[in-house]
Parts: C-alpha cells; sequence; structure tokens
C-alpha cells in the first residue's frame, strides 16, 4: 500500500505520514509505504493519486487540499469528486507569536494596537495560501478587520529571523514550529487557535480565553482515496489507522508535535470535517483575496 505525500521528505507532514505508515503496517495484511511525490505545490502528488486506480494508492495531506478549488482557477483533477476521505488522523493548532519588543502583551491589546496603527504593521506566513496566511486573515477578519501586511515566505524559518529583529510583528505559526521559540523565550506566545491550552504552553489562552470567540485554527492531516477504490479498502484501510492510533508510541510522537489525534470516526465523518472545511476556508480566500503564487 502507498500513502502518498505531496510534502517534502524530512518535513512535518512527511514524519507524521511515516509514523502512521509505521503503525499501520502492523494492522494490514501488506506493508505501508510513504512515497513523497513533490512539485507545483501539493498538485504533482495530488493529482498521482488522483488518477491512481491500482486500489492500494491513498494520498496523505492537509489543509492544502481543503483550498484547491478557491486558490486555483482550473486544476488537473477534482479535489472533491477524485477523492474519497478515508480517515481524519489529528488536527494541529496555530501559535501566535509576537515580537518582544511589541508593546502588548495580550490578545486585546494587540488588536488595539493594530487597530490604532492600520497598516503599520507586518505579519508573516509560510506562503500565500497557505495555513499560516490562512489563519492569519482569519484572525483579523473576526477582530473587526484590521489591516496587518503580509510578508509571504518560503516557510516558517525563513521568518524567523524577522520576527526576532522586528520587521515583522507577528506570525500565526503551526504550533509544532513555535512552541520552542516562545519557550526559550524568543518570542511571546499570546494566543492558541484551539479549544484548550497546549500542555507544552499552560500559560499562553486560547483566543476565545483572549476575548475572541468562535476563533480556531487547525492545520489538519487526513488520508484520502481516489473514487472509485474498492469500498473495503476503504473501510479496512480506516480501521486500521483508528487501530494505529491507540498506540501508545504514535500517540506520544505527536503530542510531541502538538498533533491531536483525531482518528477513530468513520469514512463519512471525515467527508464532513472536508467539507466543512472548504466552505470555512474559501470565505476566508473570498474575503481577502488571496491567490495561488
Amino acid at each position: 500500500m502507498r500513502l502518498i505525500c505531496p510534502f517534502a521528505a524530512g518535513g512535518p507532514t512527511d514524519v507524521a505520514a511515516r509514523l502512521v505508515a509505521d503503525a499501520l503496517t502492523p494492522a494490514l495484511p501488506q506493508r505501508v509505504i510513504v512515497e513523497n511525490r513533490t512539485g507545483a505545490g501539493v498538485l504533482v502528488g495530488t493529482e498521482a493519486v488522483a488518477k491512481a486506480r491500482d486500489g492500494h494508492s491513498f494520498l496523505y495531506t492537509t489543509i492544502a487540499h481543503a483550498v484547491l478549488r478557491s486558490l486555483f482557477g482550473s486544476l488537473p483533477f477534482d479535489p472533491v469528486g477524485d477523492f474519497q476521505p478515508v480517515a481524519l488522523v489529528g488536527v494541529i493548532p496555530m501559535l501566535l507569536q509576537i515580537n518582544n519588543d511589541l508593546p502588548a502583551r495580550s490578545l486585546p491589546e494587540l488588536i488595539a494596537l493594530f487597530r490604532a496603527h492600520p497598516g503599520q504593521y507586518n505579519y508573516g506566513s509560510s506562503g500565500a495560501g497557505g495555513a499560516v496566511h490562512l489563519a492569519t486573515e482569519l484572525f483579523l477578519q473576526q477582530a473587526g478587520g484590521l489591516r496587518v501586511n503580509h510578508v509571504p515566505y518560503r516557510g516558517a524559518a525563513p521568518a524567523m529571523p524577522d520576527l526576532l529583529n522586528g520587521a515583522l510583528a507577528m506570525f500565526l505559526n503551526v504550533a509544532s514550529d513555535g512552541v520552542a521559540s516562545v519557550q526559550r523565550g524568543n518570542t511571546r506566545g499570546l494566543a492558541i487557535s484551539a479549544a484548550h491550552r497546549l500542555p507544552q504552553l499552560p500559560d499562553v489562552p486560547t483566543f476565545a480565553e483572549g476575548g475572541l470567540p468562535g476563533y480556531e485554527a487547525y492545520t489538519w492531516h487526513m488520508v484520502l482515496a481516489p473514487t472509485g477504490t474498492p469500498p473495503e479498502a476503504i473501510t479496512r484501510l480506516n480501521a486500521g489507522i483508528a487501530r494505529a492510533a491507540q498506540e501508545t508510541a504514535l500517540r506520544q510522537r505527536f503530542e510531541e508535535m502538538t498533533i491531536e489525534l483525531r482518528a477513530g470516526g468513520p469514512p463519512e465523518a471525515a467527508a464532513a470535517w472536508l467539507q466543512a472545511e472548504m466552505v470555512k476556508w474559501d470565505a476566508v480566500v473570498r474575503r481577502a483575496g488571496i491567490t495561488a503564487q
């Protein structure tokens, strides 16, 4: 069985996919192999799975899949019609980090600062249309239409020096990438985008606790099958992922990566999650005028 990952080897999504594959193999009659198929963002790997008709090729993807229709005018596949959700694996919250010298010690103070100085501050993202960009635009929209300039980077790591030197006021980072910086005191953590606080940062409140009720934003991991995959293969893989999620070693590694396991629901639950995410982020993309780059 192939889990095709449309992200580079060694990155956080690839690492998670390989952990899942290792936990899956004992639960299935065949070995699970992760294959990295990168290019054109996630399009090359996603298209490869959309056109697979072998019954044992699956896609290990993220929130990127939910915004393909919104970001691209045309695609060589249909993100909805060409895929069947198998299982939602887990979700990863976002961590709002700010420069230590910024005169804000809480989320309400940050909102007030941006409101008092529209267009005078910058925020970074790991790329236009990515999870960080989407989550930040949702925050700015829900906080009353704040005007903060977007500066895209090729990933989170290149943005960190500019956050530290003050060229960026804030970075709404994927939590797994931002926890260590806050723990070391290099940046200040103001809010976590989940419904509950992170065990790694118990003093950082949620957005709701910080005065922005209803705000939640995650990137996430999901397994999809190409349409036409035999139902028994989808059922078997869904059950295998649910069993793998109970393994102590996988749960511990995912907790270290700030991934909250959500496996265990039927394929229909994964389909409902994906549909809701597509609707949610399409509205954000349209309001912010985000386009693929």
